[in-house]
């Protein structure tokens, strides 16, 4: 009964949003967002620690981490709303800075990783890259309702990004996309499985993913940090940083270490850029599960 009250409750909401227009969905987004940072709750907690790690200790972390809700609320809400018919709206109020660098790496013929933060909304970037001729594969985390999962694949689907699932058989599909020439999108700040590459991330010591560096490694794909964020008003806007280089070693373990510590310094300045719009609320580091209550 619960799976399927999630399930449906995800339809009503696309369906009314979809009704509204694009400055409603943004304000109702982002009111919704800011109402549930007004609970103190665990993950405003972790909300703020987060914030606090990129703003320093004379930023205003509190206000910081209920504007990071915020801009989480909009971007449920636009998700909601982009509808196959809104396409061509949402991609004529984007932007992409350094675009040629795309277009370079996919021209190469030698597969691209573009490694993301949990920033602004990447759905909308996941459209614009198909757009842009480098439709993306993008990894989706196993959800516990089967039928929440399918409705995320046929949403990001109809958004012109496939999805194969975290699970047995995920690196196959992952190689075979980028051996093709293809393009692999992935979120890679939070380290879901706990046993990702120990990294310096924002002074304090962490893991994050293996995933990009170690596939850029042992394919040859250029790997692209790269961000989305909310423009102000309506609209998204892109950045593609410079193809980030995998450092020598002597093993692939440790070229995947220093390539996942560069692509950690890398990420690190993408979200300076924004942390507002740093939508992370759950503990990424030791020192928070040992602080959680």
């Amino acid at each position: 009964m619960k799976s399927a009250f999630g399930y449906y409750a995800y339809r009503i909401l696309s369906w009314l949003f979809g009704l509204l227009p694009e400055p409603a969905v943004r304000r109702i987004g982002y009111a919704a967002g800011y109402a549930f940072s007004l609970y103190p709750g665990a993950k405003l907690r972790m909300a703020e620690r987060h914030q606090r790690r990129v703003l320093g200790p004379r930023g205003n972390a509190r206000k910081s981490a209920r504007r990071a809700f915020a801009f989480y609320g909009r971007y449920w809400a636009e998700t909601f709303w982009m509808q196959p018919r809104r396409h061509a709206a949402v991609l004529s109020r984007t932007h992409i800075e350094n675009i040629d660098r795309l277009h370079t790496a996919v021209e190469s013929g030698r597969g691209v990783i573009l490694a993301l933060p949990h920033l602004g909304n990447w759905e909308a970037a996941g459209l614009r890259a198909a757009a842009e001729g480098a439709r993306v594969l993008a990894v989706a985390e196993e959800l516990g309702n089967e039928r929440i999962v399918e409705w995320f694949i046929e949403l990001r689907n109809m958004l012109d990004i496939d999805i194969v699932l975290a699970r047995k058989g995920v690196t196959r599909e992952l190689l075979k996309r980028l051996r093709s020439g293809g393009v692999v999108a992935l979120v890679c700040d939070r380290d879901l499985a706990g046993s990702g590459v120990e990294v310096d991330f924002f002074g304090e010591k962490t893991t994050l993913p293996a995933g990009p560096a170690a596939l850029a490694d042992r394919t040859g794909a250029v790997l692209l940090p790269v961000a989305t964020y909310f423009a102000t008003g309506r609209g998204h806007e892109f950045t593609v940083c410079p193809p980030l280089e995998i450092p020598e070693g002597e093993t692939a373990e440790d070229r995947t270490a220093l390539g996942t510590q560069a692509l950690a310094h890398a990420l690190e300045d993408l979200i300076r850029r924004a942390p507002e719009q740093w939508h992370l609320l759950q503990p990424n580091w030791p020192s928070d599960r040992e602080e959680r209550p």
